[in-house]
């Protein structure tokens, strides 16, 4: 099997990439990084935020996929990468209230300075990125969307996530790596 390989790319991690740590604010006024999860198979990295309706919809399949996960490996670690002075719904002070308000079950972490989602190649909220950790390190193994109906999660019929980290569970290989991430754009200081 070929060594995964680091990613010195800024266009963002490929399948068999290794994903950088990083240590992020979270909504409890703690710092979080990946490194803190000792006993972690994995994470699922999802790019998200406050105000846009597409993470808005999907808001209830993220904790969902976290109650689901976290307790076999992988837990949710929530990102969110927007800059407050372009989209002031996404503030630091905001993320505690939605965090609050949804019983976010997971860590809701903030971008400052918007240098992790470059990194990951994220483009859009919510963005997904399955993490495996393989010798130490960990590796990219599905990018892209939760599943195939943002607008009403009992009409979803292909739920790539579950599928990808299903595969990881029974050690088989994941049928379908990547998927286009549908959302809004990030919202980026000019």
């Amino acid at each position: 099997m070929a060594e995964p390989k680091e990613s010195t790319a800024h266009n963002g991690y490929h399948i068999g990439d290794v994903a950088a740590d990083f240590k992020l604010k979270n909504v409890n006024d703690k710092f979080v990084s990946l490194a803190d999860y000792k006993d972690a198979k994995g994470f699922l990295v999802i790019f998200t935020c406050n105000h846009c309706p597409y993470a808005i919809a999907y808001e209830d399949r993220i904790i969902a996929l976290d109650k689901k996960y976290s307790k076999l490996g992988y837990p949710v670690i929530a990102i969110n990468p927007n800059d407050p002075t372009v989209q002031p719904e996404d503030s630091f002070e905001n993320m505690k209230k939605r965090s609050k308000e949804k019983g976010f079950t997971f860590p809701y972490l903030f971008d400052d300075g918007q240098k992790v989602y470059p990194l990951y190649g994220a483009t859009k909220t919510p963005h997904v990125f399955l993490l495996n950790k393989e010798n130490g390190k960990n590796i990219v193994k599905y990018i892209g969307t939760i599943d195939n109906n943002y607008e009403d999660a009992s009409d979803a019929d292909e739920h790539y996530v579950e599928a990808a980290v299903d595969a990881l569970l029974a050690k088989k290989p994941i049928q379908q790596t990547t998927t286009v991430a549908i959302g809004c754009t990030i919202k980026v200081k000019k």
